[in-house]
């Protein structure tokens, strides 16, 4: 509670519900006149683009019956959250950003949906993506979506492709979102945004029920106001589930040693020329917080990330090409109801051939066994997040969208290998520019080891010694 100076986390939330300061049908009420005022706010944040007060409160009045009972179903009943529209949740429209999907109310949850109402969570509605998750900007201007703004400054972008969930998190709407990450598309928009974001090891979390956009570099994972927060959803989300197959086989998941005192034994690997190429206000508070994990009694080793710019090729190849595979018909029946940046993403995935994706696959298992040998050797790799801090909205991108092929390259930089390899990843705010845009860190582990991932965030966090409130911020618990 402290490290997020006063943005509301879950245990806050959680605390002011068991002591019966607050019942979660007040706190549904709440985020429910939230939900109006960011609608009619200048510019309107975007964040939540379908919700409906009557689900809120059904969900909420559960809640609160269970409290008052004493028989809640986890850590997370009576907490609000969003999920990303790529997810089907009932009952609202699986739009995918789009203006031509979902054209009718789902009646079947996804897993991750389903796994949050069983414990006893109040989803608060859908939140705004990136069309079809082409971007990483969150810039989506057709109208059911509209740009979503970035709390810390709401004439800058949010990230994308889960804009909307970062956004919420950010704004205080709900202390928990869901997103999913194809290309850092969890991490980008956490960075930009100032909060959590954990990309899962592929497979771990159920991808059942989102749109199979790219079905071998998509990863979903929360987004989260705290470190904790988002170590209570992955407890809850990640396990097998038998209507996704690639993670069947997972080892059970474990927040082992997460609350250990120190990092004592840890070797935090580095390779400092791919670390270094990022602006030098990022670097600066980059490098700081890799001292501060030092100072808690980690070692860095200096590793040499091999082939990244092949890798960052072959990456690019497998998300677009199984992008352009799978959406062959929205692309010749629906071109023209499509926003122009998506147009022009996947005529340009059009152009690449078989040859082109069993070779990018090729070098995936050159990369994957690059990766075996260095952690063997380290237990995670530290990066900057992003080079950069969140790109500024013009007036031209509400009217037309944005492309900018070289922000969208550079943006993807530090994210690309978690996603083309499948390792997890963590992002954690751990400053500010001289603008006040946040700055975060990531730390990547092998497959499976989330657990090191939330011991070392946890760490993290108290590095940043002040969260600054966000210009656009809500308080649930006022």
């Amino acid at each position: 509670d402290v490290v997020r100076g006063g943005l509301v986390t879950n245990s806050q939330l959680l605390l002011s519900c068991r002591s019966g300061k607050l019942t979660p049908s007040q706190v549904a009420k709440n985020v429910i006149a939230m939900l109006e005022d960011c609608d009619k706010s200048t510019p309107p944040l975007r964040a939540i683009v379908q919700w409906d007060r009557e689900q809120i409160m059904l969900m909420a009045e559960a809640s609160t019956t269970r409290y008052r009972n004493k028989c809640t179903l986890s850590c997370l009943d009576g907490i609000p959250v969003c999920l990303k529209e790529e997810f089907k949740v009932v009952p609202y429209h699986h739009r995918v950003g789009t203006v031509y999907l979902g054209t009718q109310p789902e009646t079947e949850d996804a897993t991750v949906a389903k796994k949050l109402r069983e414990a006893g969570a109040i989803i608060i509605g859908v939140s705004n993506m990136h069309e079809l998750g082409t971007g990483t900007t969150g810039c989506n201007p057709n109208r059911y979506h509209k740009i979503p703004r970035n709390p810390y400054n709401p004439n800058h972008f949010t990230g994308g492709s889960s804009s909307g969930s970062a956004a919420a998190v950010a704004a205080g709407l709900c202390p928990v979102a869901i997103g999913t990450d194809g290309g850092g598309s969890v991490r980008i928009p956490a960075s930009f945004c100032g909060v959590v974001g954990l990309k899962g090891t592929f497979g771990r979390i159920s991808c059942h029920g989102s749109l199979p956009l790219s079905y071998s570099t998509v990863s979903v994972g929360p987004i989260c106001t705290s470190v904790a927060d988002a170590a209570i959803v992955y407890s809850i989300l990640a396990e097998p589930d038998l209507l996704y197959p690639y993670g069947l086989k997972q080892p059970k998941a474990t927040l082992s040693d997460m609350c250990a005192p120190d990092l004592k034994g840890l070797k935090l690997g580095v390779d400092w020329t791919f670390f270094k190429a990022c602006d030098a206000e990022v670097l600066s508070a980059c490098e700081k917080a890799v001292k501060h994990l030092q100072s808690l009694g980690a070692s860095v080793v200096e590793v040499s990330l091999p082939e990244m710019e092949e890798a960052r090729v072959a990456h690019v190849i497998c998300i677009l090409s199984e992008m352009r595979d799978f959406l062959q018909p929205d692309f010749n029946k629906h071109f023209h109801e499509m926003n122009l940046e998506t147009r022009a993403s996947l005529a340009l995935a059009s152009q690449f051939t078989a040859l082109d994706y069993i070779k990018a696959n090729r070098q995936r298992t050159r990369s994957m066994r690059f990766l075996q040998e260095i952690f063997s050797t380290v237990d995670c790799i530290l990066t900057p997040a992003v080079p950069c801090t969140a790109p500024r909205i013009y007036e031209s991108d509400l009217l037309t969208g944005s492309s900018d092929m070289s922000f969208t390259v550079r943006s993807m930089r530090f994210m690309q290998l978690g996603n083309f390899t499948g390792i997890p990843g963590l992002v954690v705010p751990i400053g500010y520019s001289t603008a006040g845009l946040p700055i975060s860190l990531q730390v990547m582990a092998k497959w499976w080891d989330e657990a090191v991932l939330l011991r070392i965030g946890l760490k993290l966090e108290q590095f940043r010694d002040q969260t600054k409130k966000p210009s656009i911020y809500y308080d649930i618990l006022a």
